[in-house]
């Protein structure tokens, strides 16, 4: 550790670069758990469209609806009956004196379910299914492309967060490789020295290891303070906004672990920059 803080300037300058390289995934990856749990606050999009037997009456419709509105995984029923799913046709459709020399009505009941928020693709897809089974039920119809797109872009998200992500520890790799590469030049003859009184490669690395060690820990700690004050520094506007739109929204951290976790990656990272510094150029050092 001393070894580290003998240069305060170059030391700080190195987990400032580190923090940064560790920070920008990180950030990113904190966003997209923003945006998740936003959009689990949102009323779902998603509509689950149940076009009833012509036999239902509208007792039974009203009776599934309610039924359907207690469940937990629905979040809202909306009954439409014939005469209003044909005054809505006939309103949007422009047919309206075609529907008025019908006789008979030849629309259904309909019951209109959005399901839970939360609700993932998947489990609104058996949801269908299961409302599909029930016996006044003709058939179900669900718009499924809202779901789709909305997993397609988080998970692209999430493989831009991982790709930005292995090409920055790649850097970072390289910047503690170069780093300690400049310790073992500096340090030539003192490391002749050793070697020629009898000490092993394993004594001369254990050093540079250390060294390697507090210059992850210390960027991961600097990556953790950077996206702690970015998201304080976003948060104030974005409650704001929030609050225009009716919304208890707040920003989510990395939390604690998150933070451990961080500083954790930084540190194993500096053990592998130095590790492979140290054994590509502690070889080369032999005395004469």
């Amino acid at each position: 550790m001393h070894r580290v803080l003998d240069n305060p300037v170059s030391s700080a300058m190195t987990w400032l670069v580190i923090g940064i390289a560790l920070a920008l995934p990180s950030g990113l990856n904190v966003a997209l758990d923003n945006v998740s749990q936003l959009s689990a606050s949102w009323d779902s999009p998603a509509q689950i469209s149940l076009f009833l037997h012509d036999e239902v009456s509208d007792e039974r419709a009203l009776a599934l609806q309610a039924e359907l509105s207690a469940r937990a995984d629905v979040s809202l029923s909306r009954f439409v009956s014939r005469e209003e799913a044909l005054e809505e046709f006939r309103s949007l459709s422009g047919f309206a004196d075609v529907l008025s020399s019908l006789q008979d009505n030849p629309l259904p009941h309909l019951v209109v379910v959005a399901p839970a928020a939360d609700a993932q693709q998947a489990v609104v897809a058996a949801l269908r299914a299961e409302l599909e089974a029930y016996p006044d039920v003709a058939q179900a119809v669900l718009d499924m492309e809202w779901l789709q797109r909305l997993d397609t872009m988080m998970l692209l998200g999430r493989r831009l967060v991982w790709a930005v992500a292995g090409l920055l520890i790649l850097g970072v790799l390289l910047i503690l490789g170069n780093t300690i590469r400049l310790a073992i030049e500096s340090r030539r003859e003192e490391i002749v020295i050793v070697k020629l009184v009898g000490g092993s490669n394993a004594f001369v690395r254990r050093p540079f290891l250390y060294t390697g060690l507090w210059y992850g820990v210390g960027g991961g700690l600097f990556a953790a303070l950077l996206v702690a004050a970015s998201l304080w520094f976003l948060q104030g506007s974005v409650a704001d906004l929030a609050r225009l739109y009716h919304s208890e929204f707040r920003l989510r951290g990395l939390g604690v672990m998150g933070g451990l976790n961080l500083i954790i990656l930084g540190g194993l990272l500096g053990l592998a920059g130095a590790w492979l510094a140290v054994s590509r150029h502690l070889a080369a050092i032999q005395p004469r």
